[in-house]
């Protein structure tokens, strides 16, 4: 049975999340929610097995030979938080499972310090337990690495590098292990990197990731939806003085996020991803913002990393090539090619607590209308609030 064996199992952001939750917001609460957005049909009693799977993770412990590796690999994180990790337990009390005929229930609730670690490898274990529980049989071992390795014969021509970013949607961790097995195998310097830890350790590759669209959520909480991505980039920037400088631009839409982006934070920040709406136009608007602070883009870079495939890819290639850097993280199309439909869920921050006050809902305003998340009042303030026209 699906089952996660050990604590880095996980992707990268979300420990560096959780340093800086630790360090700046010890006392905030989160509540986090299953979305469906596939509609799938989730077998009878698949919410107990799903409970299994999930106090069983109150036993993983971080290893010495794992904090050994995670605190070389990031020594700009103190020392505090590897001896924290390894005294971290996942407490189950903290997932509500609940299941309605063919509908799953999933939220989540705690210290934020805590309940950040839930959201990928729960979305991990649903995933594969969904193809365990329904008896789909995915293409054998073989064909799983062939596939990974002709699709990077194709982008080895493009002359570009890639990172697998594909923890969550995976089809499963035995899928995933051969995916990233392959990747290290293949013989060329496209592959960079893992956003999974765990993974990152197996194959002694780079573990990648900065922070996550609940960074910003959090901060609308705590000081509205107008200084949401400006606090949030200079909290992020006071952590880690200059490290993991890629900012996430899509919480609030990009063109309220360039707003924000000031010329300051627009030097002290590497790069910017792309996470959602037309990546060609999220590449002009990047190269535009750039040249209007007297940047060059040429010394900046674009992560691009929404639900990428090799025709988008070489899309994307074509127009940046020669105006800006880019490099590619790819998740679901790695991880999850294996002949089954893949599975389309998230699990998103609804509400915060934030260190003073109360209990505030949570939005996310993408870069396509269909990605929003939250609460529709919350959504239609927002965008009063930031000037966004109501186009839906």
């Amino acid at each position: 049975m699906a089952k996660l064996t050990s604590i880095l199992d996980n992707d990268f952001y979300k420990f560096t999340m959780q340093y800086a939750v630790v360090k700046l917001f010890p006392k905030a609460k989160a509540r986090y929610q299953f979305i469906n957005r596939g509609k799938h049909q989730f077998p009878e009693g698949f919410d107990g097995k799903l409970r299994e799977a999930v106090d069983e993770m109150a036993n993983l412990k971080l290893s010495k030979a794992e904090k050994k590796f995670f605190s070389k690999t990031c020594p700009y994180i103190d020392p505090t938080y590897f001896d924290f990790l390894q005294g971290y337990q996942y407490d189950p009390e903290e997932v509500t499972i609940t299941q309605q005929g063919h509908d799953l229930t999933v939220t989540i609730e705690g210290y934020w310090y805590r309940t950040i670690l839930w959201e990928v490898p729960l979305m991990a274990l649903i995933c594969e337990l969904y193809y365990e529980e329904t008896g789909q049989q995915r293409v054998d071992d073989a064909e799983v690495m062939s596939i990974v390795e002709k699709k990077m014969d194709k982008y080895d021509k493009l002359n570009i590098t890639i990172a697998d970013f594909g923890t969550r949607r995976r089809h499963s961790h035995a899928v995933h292990d051969l995916v990233i097995k392959a990747l290290k195998e293949h013989p060329s310097k496209t592959f960079i990197g893992t956003s999974n830890v765990h993974f990152a350790m197996k194959y002694q590759t780079k573990p990648i990731g900065t922070h996550a669209h609940e960074w910003f959520m959090f901060h609308a909480a705590k000081y509205g939806y107008k200084m949401a991505n400006l606090l949030g980039l200079e909290n992020w920037s006071d952590v880690y003085r200059g490290d993991l400088g890629i900012a996430l631009s899509d919480t609030y839409t990009t063109e309220v996020f360039f707003k924000q982006f000031d010329k300051k934070l627009s030097k002290l920040f590497d790069g910017v991803r792309h996470d959602s709406g037309d990546p060609v136009e999220f590449a002009k608007m990047t190269i535009d913002h750039y040249k209007s602070k007297g940047i060059n883009p040429l010394n900046k870079t674009i992560i691009f990393s929404d639900g990428l495939d090799y025709e988008k890819v070489v899309k994307i290639v074509k127009y940046c090539e020669g105006k800006i850097g880019y490099s590619f993280g790819i998740g679901t199309d790695f991880t999850n090619d294996v002949g089954l439909s893949r599975m389309n869920i998230v699990i998103k921050m609804t509400e915060a607590f934030p260190d003073e006050g109360e209990w505030t809902p949570v939005i996310k305003l993408s870069d396509e209308p269909n990605k929003h998340t939250g609460d529709p009042e919350e959504i239609k303030m927002a965008k009063r609030f930031l000037n966004i026209p109501n186009h839906e």
